[in-house]
């Protein structure tokens, strides 16, 4: 298995409507709202097939599970990355916790959620991974394989 990330500009976006480098990205965009960006992609071929969300104080996991259930209505979003200097498989674990369509009772060392919901779920089932220098998603770790800059922005691959 392989992820591909593109960290990139806002300005570097539209040229993805035109070619997408690689079948699956996982985008992130360094100045703008990854979320934002993702859904002004829906429909071309830079469509993302998944984001990389940085979890903070200002835009905690219960916000990154909103605006990932909704950008699964507006795109084919397979996976998103939630990555955060403070435990991030426990912020992950929230974001999963809320996708679903059941109510959320969870305590851990980042949230405590009780008789939670975040309705409508995706569509289809959407892959969380968590970012600690490494990919993890419960079950597989990927470890960054390359990492290159062009004109698009950065790219790293996870294997």
């Amino acid at each position: 298995m392989e992820r591909v990330r593109l960290h990139a500009a806002l300005a570097q976006w539209p040229r993805l409507r035109v070619a997408n480098p690689v079948g699956a990205l996982t985008l992130s965009c360094e100045d703008a709202t990854t979320v934002e960006v993702a859904a002004a992609l829906r429909g071309g071929p830079g469509e993302p097939r998944g984001v990389w969300i940085e979890v903070t104080p200002d835009y905690p996991a219960a916000l990154v599970a909103r605006d990932v259930a909704t950008l699964s209505w507006l795109i084919a979003l397979d996976h998103v990355v939630v990555a955060s200097s403070w435990a991030p498989a426990a912020q992950a674990e929230v974001v999963r916790a809320l996708l679903g369509d059941d109510e959320v009772n969870l305590v851990n060392e980042v949230a405590t959620l009780r008789g939670a919901y975040n309705r409508p779920a995706p569509p289809r089932p959407v892959t969380v991974w968590w970012f600690d220098g490494d990919l993890h998603d419960g079950s597989t770790t990927l470890v960054a394989r390359a990492h290159s800059r062009d004109d698009l922005g950065e790219w790293t691959t996870y294997s």
